[in-house]
């Protein structure tokens, strides 16, 4: 193993890969999910804008093994798959070091990417089979929980590679015996090697199965001292190419009749173009308050635009920035008393969607909007940056909701920003 620290992402193969993972898993879906296949009887792009508009709240109705085991898993696959293609971190090794962690984070950023672009993306659960448009599959649960519960899932095998696998290794001569430990103990490692065309159990930071160098403690110990320590890598010339942002906001509808305060989140990703300028795509929800007993309603606004940083590489970095797209409002009045009938003489058998409606009535709405506003980012180190403030003016194009104007909105956010490609 060469002593000197690889540079940059193998950004061919990490395509080649994601795009396998992902075709397999919408193979998958085809196969499995009879809802999926019934989306292809309509119009693709209707279908597919449809799907991505109508996205808003927490849930979307899946098992609790669909969201909390199956999509945390997705996360740590490809976290795997971005560490196996990230040069300088590919060797990581669990423990309390600064470049595992500092691998784990761009891993993690890399998941999330790929979690949105499987939800909403072009190749999606939004276009392919155009799942979000119907109740109940409609809430940004697995945005969150694929890239956070899937960095724990990952560390978690790591931790199991470091003081379970490792040690099994140096106490055994029978290959077979840790071929199948390293396969099983961390299957998600395993399934992001089989579409990187490698054994199950390879690892990239030490020897082969039939080795014997892994019971050459003196070897593996100088081998965890060169996977552990700090090697400096020289960022490219210029800020950061990529940026990633999580934010909480509070904002406040006003119009001509009575609005509402919006409570939430959301994300961003911004693509540099020039020195001062970059391309930023911003998704993000909020739950309406103020509204009527039995009465609730989210905002969903998806925009994209340009955005001015003057000075990018300095400690404070000022910003402004225009965004043109659509803001999506609904609201949903439940009858209590009529939920109760209706699930008391529901079959097992019965359309989820057609009891919901029974008991339910709902509202949207959809229209062009545009915002604009600038803040101000605190510079933590080369990866991080705080959000200390944004504020931003929208005007939308919607029509009156269930009585309520939401064309005029103020909207304060903070959040973290996630720089990739300078650290």
């Amino acid at each position: 193993m060469s002593e000197t620290t690889e540079q940059g992402v193998d950004w061919l193969h990490l395509f080649e890969q994601s795009l396998a993972f992902m075709s397999f898993e919408h193979a998958f879906r085809c196969a499995t999910e009879e809802g999926t296949r019934q989306g292809f009887n309509g119009p693709f792009w209707g279908g597919y804008l449809n799907s991505v508009g109508r996205l808003h709240g927490w849930s979307d109705g899946d098992p609790f093994l669909v969201n909390y085991v199956g999509h945390p898993m997705q996360g740590a696959v490809t976290g795997y798959l971005w560490t196996h293609n990230d040069r300088a971190y590919r060797n990581i090794q669990f423990g309390q070091n600064r470049r595992y962690w500092k691998g784990k984070l761009r891993a993690a950023a890399f998941s999330y990417v790929y979690s949105v672009f499987f939800e909403i993306g072009p190749l999606s659960e939004a276009s392919i089979g155009h799942i979000q448009a119907e109740y109940p599959q409609q809430g940004f649960v697995d945005d969150v929980v694929t890239p956070a519960i899937g960095l724990g899932w990952s560390i978690t095998e790591d931790a199991l590679d470091q003081y379970l696998i490792r040690r099994l290794e140096a106490r055994t001569q029978k290959s077979w015996v840790v071929l199948l430990v390293r396969s099983g103990l961390n299957p998600a490692r395993s399934m992001a090697n089989v579409l990187a065309l490698k054994f199950p159990w390879h690892r990239d930071n030490r020897p082969g199965v039939l080795s014997s160098e892994l019971r050459n403690s003196e070897f593996m110990n100088s081998l965890r001292e060169r996977n552990t320590a700090y090697q400096p890598v020289a960022p490219p010339p210029g800020v950061a190419p990529f940026e990633f942002n999580l934010t909480a906001k509070v904002k406040t509808y006003w119009g001509e009749k009575h609005g509402s305060p919006c409570v939430g989140g959301g994300g961003s990703a911004a693509l540099r173009m020039a020195s001062q300028w970059q391309f930023v795509v911003d998704v993000n929800g909020c739950k309406l308050l103020g509204l009527k007993t039995d009465v609730r309603g989210d905002s969903l606004t998806y925009l994209a635009g340009v955005r001015w940083v003057p000075r990018p590489a300095k400690r404070w970095a000022p910003h402004a920035q225009v965004l043109i797209g659509g803001t999506e409002l609904t609201q949903e009045l439940i009858y209590p008393d009529l939920k109760k009938i209706v699930k008391a003489a529901a079959k097992p058998s019965d359309d989820p969607d057609t009891l919901y409606s029974m008991y339910s009535k709902h509202w949207e709405t959809n229209g062009l909007t545009i915002q604009a506003g600038s803040g101000l980012d605190l510079k933590l180190n080369n990866a991080l940056s705080f959000r200390v403030a944004d504020l931003e003016y929208s005007h939308s194009w919607n029509n009156e909701l269930n009585g309520y104007a939401y064309r005029n909105g103020l909207q304060f956010t903070t959040g973290f920003i996630l720089h990739m490609g300078a650290w």
